[in-house]
């Protein structure tokens, strides 16, 4: 449909923000707005500027953009590379802002026209892909809803101000009618009526000259009886007139009529008569009354009336009593109620529903105050609707003026539905779980109760899929076990032909509309479930795919009871919506943990098995990063030297990407090579990588601690051995003696990290320890967190180790320690078990390598060298490798 000029807010408005961030994260770009046309420009509500240098502007013209291509065609417009692009090469919608790439996709009001523009912007030329078009579309759908609720709110406002207008001026025409009617009192004070007698003895009826002028008549045409009035009466009034007359003769009573006179020029004229019959004794009985114009009144409140009537929106009136005195015609089509039910009753009794609630609240707050209350409430059956309610003080009583905002109810309940689904599926990257978690939330909403599916596919059987349910929820909770346990019964028992099994293979939705128990019947085993559809009595239901690029990953059944109609067209597009979001994060997790493995498995990869040999028992741990399928720069090593001592080393290079951990794979080979090759110490091994790195150019810069372990044979008869180790700007390691002691291998000056100068100086340093004792080496993942420092983290370590060893109560390496003792060795893979579960949260953040060094006090044998094949010399496996 053509643009519509939109009313945009009078600055960036957060809720459009927020549809700018979701579409700027979802594409990954730097930059999106949310822009509303207004006339020739087009006024942005919501950006993400990103690092742009040139943010863009409040307006921006219309013409001759990217963004009136989308306008003009109603479309979604993807641009891989604007420069390209003829028509726009030279967009002037971004007022200097680098455009390379542009996506955008309108915006439409309830009626489908054009409003706005979402768009999402590259600095450089991208290939768009169709799950970017599909997420931008997404993104324009829900904040199109946005839109279109915020037109809903703005014509309720206007419709309430112009009743509220059009009371006012109702208003004012009783005053006019009461001053008219104060003139008709002076009138009559003064003479300015009209006086009749009628003679019922013979039937003569006399009248003065102010009667006859008000009756049309002249003297000449008036004979001297009833019928000469009569015949000047409105033909629809004068049967009326008549009958008044005899009952007040028959009666002997007072006579009170209210009727039209027909005027010569065929207009009309309201008139008012009031009569007493008269006489008694021997005087002949009169009828005796006056007679007044009533025109002014009546058109004063006949007007009053028509703009009551005419009003789009409901009105009640109610006098002091609460007792109802007039209603309008839209007032009796919104309740259901004819006037004649409604005029004359007390509201509490004809809408209980309204005791007790925010109705009842809101009416008598503005009879208490004199001041007018608007407020909105829900109404049960049988209305079962939203109103918006405005409860003004009119002539001692309370006027409510009201209309039906359930669409307007509905859209923002459909609305917050989306939003927290949206919430909750994209605020993990446990999808499964926030999947099973869907029933919570669209129950009641959207069903009494429901089921979520998860479809499983296994690929080294050729894709053979099978179903299993994940969550369910209903929404009384005596019948949740009872949903339950239908839910672990309902999969085994259903046939291939079953409703579910058609979603699943159709990839579309199926529903069952009444009947739903019997359905199920048909396509299922007799048995659990049939006594469970029994209890659970479900008379529809829907089944709508989970669907994740090309192929179903879930299934989610939503179940209606007989109390309620089945969905309607509106709920169930919002539960193909929610559907549709569901499956594509369900997607987004099956390919995230793809990447996952295969960048753990490139990870683990790289770090070998520890060596066995030397004084001293290996165990490594390794944990990658949860939160991003990225392999990073974190290292370990253990190996023999040929002369025999151990090298023992951990790093970790800088970043956490591809790039990060070939550089990782190319210092720890390197570091490697020279240590075995050349036999060095620590800190010469150091410098030589550090050479290296040079040598071959590589822009890495990494951390390293390198320690070698040495057992003479005297050292061997003492249970002692020698730590040289050597530290490039890594976190020291700690050292806990076997009386609980615990020091770190901190060195007086820090040297340079790995990359940074290769002709630093590196500096060696050396310890001696007994058997039994520990050495700890690990990178910053294990302390290091977003909420504390470093200094914190390590302090939560130390008493992490201390705690784990039975020596919470301890410092460090005080005096007095008891000589270590070398039977009481600790278990170091429990001891690495228990240390990440007690420092690490449930999402790791970074990865974490941690090895651990036990001192045996005897050299163990050294294992044959590993053949090419991966074998030792003498044919057997290698010995597996204590490490995850």
């Amino acid at each position: 449909m053509p643009a519509a000029d939109a009313e945009p807010p009078d600055g960036p408005d957060a809720s459009f923000g927020r549809f700018a961030r979701m579409a700027a994260r979802l594409l990954q770009t730097p930059v999106a707005l949310v822009m509303f046309v207004s006339g020739a420009e087009l006024v942005v509500a919501g950006v993400v500027d990103g690092p742009a240098p040139v943010p863009p502007p409040r307006r921006l013209p219309l013409s001759g953009s990217l963004c009136q291509q989308v306008v003009t065609s109603a479309a979604p417009l993807m641009v891989a590379d604007v420069g390209a692009h003829a028509p726009v090469r030279d967009d002037p919608t971004w007022g200097g802002l680098p455009v390379g790439a542009y996506a955008g996709a309108p915006l439409t009001d309830a009626e489908g026209a054009v409003v706005g523009v979402l768009c999402a912007v590259d600095g450089r030329p991208r290939a768009w892909t169709a799950e970017d078009a599909e997420a931008l579309d997404d993104v324009a759908a829900a904040c199109s809803t946005a839109v279109q609720l915020q037109i809903a709110r703005r014509r309720s406002a206007d419709a309430i101000t112009q009743a509220a207008r059009s009371a006012a001026q109702a208003q004012q025409l009783r005053v006019e009618h009461e001053r008219d009617r104060s003139r008709w009192l002076m009138a009559l004070q003064a003479g300015q009526v009209g006086t009749f007698d009628l003679d019922l003895a013979t039937g003569a009826l006399t009248v003065d000259a102010r009667l006859l002028e008000l009756s049309a008549m002249t003297p000449a045409s008036f004979g001297g009886r009833p019928e000469d009035v009569y015949a000047h009466v409105h033909p629809d009034d004068v049967g009326e007139v008549i009958a008044r007359v005899q009952q007040a003769i028959d009666t002997g009573g007072s006579y009170d009529a209210e009727y039209r006179i027909v005027l010569p020029d065929g207009g009309r004229r309201w008139l008012a008569a009031r009569g007493e019959v008269v006489g008694a004794g021997d005087a002949a009985p009169r009828l005796l009354g006056v007679v007044h114009d009533t025109t002014a009144q009546r058109d004063t409140l006949a007007l009053a009336a028509q703009t009551l009537e005419s009003m789009a929106v409901g009105y009640l009136a109610m006098d002091a009593d609460w007792r109802i005195t007039y209603v309008n015609d839209e007032a009796q089509r919104a309740l259901g109620r004819p006037r004649a039910q409604l005029v004359g009753g007390i509201i509490w009794e004809l809408f209980p529903g309204t005791v007790g609630t925010d109705f009842e609240a809101g009416y008598r707050r503005a009879a208490d105050t004199g001041q007018p209350y608007t407020f909105d409430a829900y109404y049960p059956e049988p209305l079962n609707a939203w109103y918006e309610v405005r409860a003004n003080p009119e002539h001692g009583g309370v006027a409510l003026y009201f209309t039906d905002v359930t669409a307007r109810v509905r859209l923002q309940q459909r609305s917050d539905l989306l939003a927290e689904v949206t919430r909750q599926l994209t605020g993990t990257l446990e999808a499964a779980d926030a999947v099973a978690g869907l029933g919570r939330l669209l129950v009641p909403a959207l069903a009494d109760w429901a089921v979520v599916s998860l479809v499983d596919e296994d690929e080294r059987s050729g894709g053979r899929r099978t179903v299993r349910d994940l969550g369910w929820w209903h929404a009384d909770p005596a019948l949740r076990p009872v949903v339950a346990s239908y839910a672990r019964h309902r999969i085994a028992a259903l046939h291939d032909t079953s409703y579910l099994n058609r979603a699943l293979l159709g990839g579309q939705a199926v529903t069952v509309p009444a009947g739903a128990a019997d359905a199920i019947r048909a396509v299922s085993e007799p048995g659990v479930l049939h006594e469970l559809l029994d209890r659970l009595a479900p008379e529809s239901f829907a089944v709508l795919p989970l669907r994740g690029r090309g192929r179903t990953v879930g299934l989610l059944t939503l179940f209606h009871g007989a109390a309620r109609a089945p969905l309607s067209g509106a709920d169930l597009q919002t539960a193909e919506d929610i559907a549709g979001r569901a499956g594509l994060a369900l997607d987004n997790a099956r390919l995230f943990r793809q990447q996952r493995q295969l960048a753990e498995g490139l990870q683990r990869s790289l770090l070998t098995a520890p060596a066995t040999s030397g004084p001293a028992e290996i165990v490594v741990r390794y944990t990658p990063a949860a939160e991003a399928a990225q392999v990073g720069g974190d290292w370990y090593d253990a190996f023999a030297q040929p002369q025999g001592a151990t090298i023992v080393t951990i790093g970790d290079v800088l970043g956490h990407n591809t790039e990060a951990a070939a550089a990782m794979g190319q210092v720890r080979s390197m570091l490697r090579a020279i240590a075995v090759t050349t036999g060095a110490g620590p800190a010469e091994i150091l410098t030589r990588v550090d050479a290296a790195m040079s040598a071959l150019s590589a822009s890495t810069t990494a951390t390293a601690v390198v320690l070698r372990l040495e057992q003479s044979s005297e050292q061997a008869a003492r249970g002692v051995a020698t730590v040289r180790w050597s530290n490039a700007g890594h976190l020291p390691p700690l050292v806990l003696e076997p009386g609980g002691s615990l020091r770190s291998l901190a060195a007086p000056r820090a040297d340079l990290l790995l990359g940074v100068d290769p002709a630093a100086p590196r500096r060696e340093h050396e310890t001696t320890l007994g058997a039994g004792s520990l050495l700890l080496l690990y990178t910053d993942g294990l302390i290091e967190r977003r909420d504390a420092d470093l200094d914190t983290g390590s302090a939560r370590l130390r008493q992490t180790l201390r705690d784990l060893t039975g020596h919470g109560a301890r410092g460090d390496q005080g005096e007095g320690d008891p000589e270590p003792d070398p039977d009481s060795g600790l278990d170091i893979d429990e001891l690495c078990d228990q240390l990440l579960a007690r420092m690490l949260p449930a999402a790791v953040d970074d990865d974490v390598a941690l090895v651990a060094v036990r001192l045996t006090g005897q050299d163990r044998r050294r294992p044959a060298e590993p053949a090419r094949d991966g074998s030792t010399a003498d044919g057997s496996a290698p010995e597996a490798a204590p490490h995850r």
